[in-house]
């Protein structure tokens, strides 16, 4: 944090434009020697040549000029615009490490943007699955994030726990206070109910946020040649997997990637469910019936004219799955209530499928009220926090001193959410609201 670091902030290689980022107390000197004075207005871009130290041109570009703390990092900070050409491009890096700086460390920039107070945790992970964002819902996800959704939500929620704290610990620090009621630890059992009870709702959301993030997984399962690779090429519109009359052609697990209704989707062709004949398709097998199990959606494809098939088909999809009687040009007018009949072959009644599929995509990861967990770590945090706030309420009317360690438990699991929290805000409101000490 006391070096000034820089880093090329566009991709490398040839662009029409380059920008290369510094950030720290030398920055400004940096910038003066580099393209010269005066220094230019603050947040204003100016036209300069740009020079080494040993007096030779460098380009001619645009620099802006962010002293701290407004700022990305909070530091002073300065960009430079150049032709995007390698050479010129390392002919600057050059002369910025001769000013003195440092190369920056993968992330440096957003690390001192959090150590400076500028932006959370969940706003960072947000920023980095901006740049990541390949969908509009992972873009619409990642700027929501980004501009402080989940931390605002999470530190709402430890605005009303550090609430019910004070009402814990006013009665363990100062029982001997006129104006400290009796028993005032149960009054927290209220307040805590329904924290919980938003905690839940928020997790129970089927993972949509981390869905978004990493794709909505659907697995294709059926017996061999039931034309499960044939309707996977079909609704990939290319070649991804071999399709042949030989049963058993797929062994491993077939993945294509989709962008359906604006979400990143990953459907993957599985192994023919039978009685394998070797050791690879029973591990093949075995992988196709994971994959099922751990799959956002299933669709099992039967060929339309084996009625065996369609009742394994109905023993192994759970509700929500799809099912679907492939082969109709070949058994026309054959079906079953519900399924789905089209022919992969010809891309008959294929459209219907996918209409539905992107439907139900749509359904499960659409945006909701409330803000949705993009990460596991969230996840795991909200969980520990829910843990001992359990805990925490069922301790109230026996030991508030057990209650009240419960629910430090719970912000220091909030606290990792946001990467702070300040323990002198209990302090604070427990003075306020109850006149101790007056």
């Amino acid at each position: 944090m006391n070096t000034t670091v820089y880093a090329l902030a566009t991709p490398a290689g040839r662009s029409g434009v380059a920008v290369i980022r510094l950030s720290g107390s030398g920055a400004g000197g940096m910038l003066d020697a580099i393209a010269g004075l005066p220094r230019p207005e603050p947040r204003q871009a100016a036209l300069r040549v740009l020079w080494d130290s040993r007096g030779r041109v460098l380009d001619r570009g645009l620099v802006l000029w962010f002293p701290g703390p407004a700022s990305f990092t909070g530091e002073d900070c300065v960009e430079f615009h150049l032709h995007g050409g390698p050479a010129v491009i390392e002919a600057m890096l050059a002369a910025i490490d001769e000013a003195g700086g440092h190369p920056a460390e993968a992330g440096e920039f957003t690390r001192r943007a959090f150590e400076n107070e500028k932006i959370d945790l969940t706003e960072a992970e947000g920023l980095a699955d901006l740049i990541e964002a390949e969908t509009e819902g992972q873009r619409a996800q990642a700027l929501a994030q980004m501009s402080g959704s989940l931390r605002r939500l999470y530190e709402g929620w430890r605005e009303r726990l550090i609430t019910a704290m004070a009402s814990i610990e006013g009665e363990i620090d100062f029982p001997d206070e006129d104006d400290v009621p009796d028993a005032l630890s149960h009054t927290a059992h209220e307040p805590l109910s329904a924290l919980i009870a938003s905690m839940l709702a928020h997790l129970d959301d089927g993972r949509r946020g981390e869905r978004i993030r990493t794709g909505f997984s659907i697995a294709l399962i059926g017996a061999p040649n039931a034309g499960k690779s044939s309707l996977l090429n079909r609704l990939a519109r290319r070649d991804a997997a071999i399709v042949t009359d030989i049963p058993g052609t797929t062994r491993d697990i077939v993945e294509v990637q989709l962008t359906l209704a604006g979400f990143p989707v990953v459907i993957s062709d599985t192994a023919g469910l039978r009685e394998a004949v070797d050791a690879i398709e029973a591990e093949g097998v075995r992988r196709a019936l994971d994959r099922a199990e751990h799959a956002d959606l299933r669709i099992g494809v039967a060929d339309a004219r084996s009625q065996e098939e369609l009742q394994d088909l109905k023993g192994r999809l759970m509700e929500g799955d799809l099912l679907v009687l492939n082969k109709q040009d070949l058994a026309p007018g054959s079906g079953s209530e519900g399924a789905y009949r089209l022919s992969a072959k010809s891309g008959e009644g294929v459209a219907a499928l996918e209409g539905r599929i992107e439907s139900i995509v749509r359904d499960r990861l659409s945006a909701r009220e409330m803000p949705a967990l993009s990460r596991v770590r969230h996840r795991r945090s909200v969980e520990a926090a829910l843990e001992a706030l359990a805990r925490c309420r069922d301790n109230l009317a026996l030991a508030p001193e057990l209650a009240g360690e419960d629910a430090r438990l719970a912000v220091r699991a909030l606290e990792s959410l946001t990467g702070r929290v300040d323990v002198e805000d209990v302090l604070d409101r427990v003075f306020s609201q109850f006149c101790i000490g007056k």
